[in-house]
Parts: C-alpha cells; structure tokens; sequence
C-alpha cells in the first residue's frame, strides 16, 4: 500500500472559504483518507508513509477541465493514441481530471470520436466524460467549426451521439434558437446530460428560455455568442441572472478581457467555470496546425483560423488560468481554486466524486508554488505526476 502524508499546508478544498492554515492530508491508495490541521496528522498511520512537509504552500485538489480539445501537438479528434498524448500534456500542468470536447464534424466521423472517447471514458479513470460542442451551432457564431458540417439538432440527429456515446456524454453545446432548439434541449437533460448555451445568436429571452427548458451552462461566456449591449443583454446577462447556470471562462488574457473576466467573478463567483478550450498547438510551439478540418495558424501563442482569422481555441493551461485568475483578474486565491475544480465538478454533477480535498475523494493533489501559484508537486490517484 502506497501512503501519502502532506502536512504544513495552507489547503484550499476546492470551494469559496474552504481554506485550512497549517493544514495537512493523508493518501492511502489513491484515495484521501484524512484531512485536518499538521497537528492532527500526528496522530495518523504513518507506517511506511512517504511525508511531505509543504512549508506553508498552497495545496489544491488537481484541475478539471471540462471543455479543451487537445494539446502537445494532437486532438482527442485524432484517436486514442493522440489523446493519451494530450492528456499527458496537461496532467503535467494540474489537470488531473478531463472532459473530451469534440469539434464539429460530420456526424458519421463525430459518431466514431465519441464511440472511441467512450471507450476512453471507460477504461481510463481520469477521463470523466465527453463534450461533443458541435454541431448544432448557429453559422453566425461558428468560430472555429466548419459552416457546412452544422446541422439542427433534431431529436434523429441528437439521438445519434448521444446512442454513440453509451452514457459518457457528459454535456453538449447547443444554439437553443436553432430548429428543435428546445426539444434538444429537454431531450439532453432527459438523458442526463448537462444542456449548455454557446456558439449561439441567442437574444437574451431566447437564453432565458433555454435555461427555463433545462439548460444549466454557457459555453465559453462572451465567445461565439452577441456581446452585452445596453439594449440587448444576450446570453452572458441571462446566465449571470440564473442561479442556476454555470459560467464558462477562457482566461487566457485573449478571449476575455481580465476586467471583463472580473465582472464574471464579482456578480457570480460561486458559478464561474475555468476551462481552456486548449486545442492541439497547447504545449506546443507556434506553428500551422489543425482544429478538426480548419487550418489554424498559431503565432504568439494565439490560435487563429488560416482563414478568416477567428480565434481557433486556445493554447491554454489550466495552471495558467488558475495562476491569471489571481495575478492578473486579482481574484482571491480560494475562488479561482474553486472555479478550477469544485464548480467544475459540480457543472457536470460530478461533484460527489471529484473537485475537493476531502476524505473519500481520489488523491488529486497539487502543491502550488507562493509566489507564481503554478504547480511544484502533482499527484493524480495519489501518483506523483511530473510538473512541467
């Protein structure tokens, strides 16, 4: 048996004030089986223990990233192999627990991703579920999809990925004012599955309708979807007005503006959702790649579409968002934690398994340097990952 112990620690749980000076944990087996202060630890089975003094350093649960779609050089689009490689690349920056997202493609192609992410989600426990994010999406805020591979979401074409994905579907991204907008949207959480707003002309009524119907998510607030305007509120002031919607965030300084990420986190700040959207260049240096079948032109880390020029994802990790979300949007330490792992879990109803440090949950644990807050020490299942 392999054993753990992390003591004089500054823990951040993984919820808003659930902050531990002097705290301390204990892993047995891949699993959390004490938390509490380093007096505390004293008293705990030691035998054989591997024991880390922290020296006061923040110690978070590992990241969840609920929407990226790849990095080191591949997409989870490319198969098996590929994505192995990718999540490899963004375990070493804290990820510990993913999400598959999925670019729009044919729905035949699409129907084979999810059957092999499926299999993914089955046999790799890190791997919690997949995010098809096309290809029910308005031609006006396509982003980085191809315009002729989107398609209503009627109940026939819902049903096949959803049937493909035999379960692990955890969450799909609609435009609700498409044709058969809102049957989808009831048709998904009658399956289960998290309904989420994005890459939409949605008004802010036809949000609020969405959401009334079901939907409990907005798909990277702000990107692919009408902006705020003092007459038009759209989707991102629908979402902020729900209680129960989550509030997805690239905060990479690019998509989002760091006030305008600030915003999000002072009206909402038990509901605001880091992710990446980090495609295959993640990692990576700049260079010409692909986002499902676009060409995409990194330069300076930015990820553009070869034509065009839309933003094609980013080149984000979940350590960085995390480490802006304090140095940069000047957001309490516990809150950015919080939106890079309790709500994350929560957003995808996973949060009776994953997202805290508390007893029970897997050893996903990050000792986070001071001053940069990038991770120093990881551990995913209670085995030690090497940081980047």
């Amino acid at each position: 048996m392999s054993t753990l112990i992390i003591h004089s620690a500054t823990l951040y749980d993984g919820s808003i004030g659930g902050t531990t000076d002097d705290g301390a944990l204990r892993i047995e087996d891949g699993t959390i089986t004490h938390v509490g202060t380093t007096g505390d630890s004293r008293t705990w089975p030691s035998d054989g223990a591997e024991i880390i003094d922290a020296g006061g350093a923040p110690v978070v649960p590992g990241y969840i990233d609920v929407h990226h779609h790849g990095g080191g050089g591949v997409a989870f689009d490319d198969g098996p192999e590929a994505t192995v490689r990718a999540l490899a690349e963004h375990a070493a920056h804290g990820t510990t627990r993913a999400v598959l997202s999925y670019v729009t493609d044919s729905l035949d192609l699409m129907e084979k991703r999810i059957r092999d992410g499926a299999a993914i989600v089955r046999d790799n426990p890190r791997v919690i579920g997949l995010h098809p994010e096309g290809p029910f999406l308005d031609p006006g805020h396509k982003g980085a999809h191809p315009e002729h591979e989107l398609k209503d979401p009627t109940d026939e074409n819902v049903r096949r990925l959803l049937d493909a994905g035999e379960g692990t579907i955890v969450q799909m991204t609609i435009a609700p004012e498409r044709n058969n907008g809102t049957e989808a949207v009831r048709m998904l959480v009658d399956n289960g599955v998290v309904a989420a707003v994005g890459h939409t002309d949605a008004s802010y009524e036809t949000a609020r309708e969405a959401f009334d119907n079901g939907a409990t998510q907005l798909t990277h607030a702000f990107n692919g979807m009408n902006g705020i305007h003092h007459r038009a509120p759209g989707p991102v002031v629908a979402a902020l007005r729900d209680d129960r919607v989550w509030i997805e965030i690239i905060n990479d300084g690019i998509h989002v503006h760091p006030q305008v990420v600030r915003s999000l986190f002072l009206e909402a700040p038990q509901r605001v959702v880091l992710v990446t959207d980090a495609m295959s260049a993640t990692c990576n240096p700049d260079g010409d790649y692909m986002l499902g079948q676009l060409k995409v032109k990194v330069r300076d880390g930015i990820a553009r579409l070869a034509e065009g020029g839309s933003l094609a994802g980013s080149t984000l990790t979940m350590d960085l968002a995390v480490a802006n979300a304090v140095r940069k949007v000047g957001v309490p330490l516990d809150v950015a934690v919080a939106a890079a792992t309790g709500h994350a879990a929560r957003c995808i109803r996973m949060d009776d398994r994953f997202g805290r440090l508390a007893v029970g949950y897997p050893g996903d644990v990050l000792i986070l340097d001071a001053e940069t807050l990038l991770p120093t020490r990881i551990w995913a299942d209670g085995e030690a990952v090497e940081p980047a």
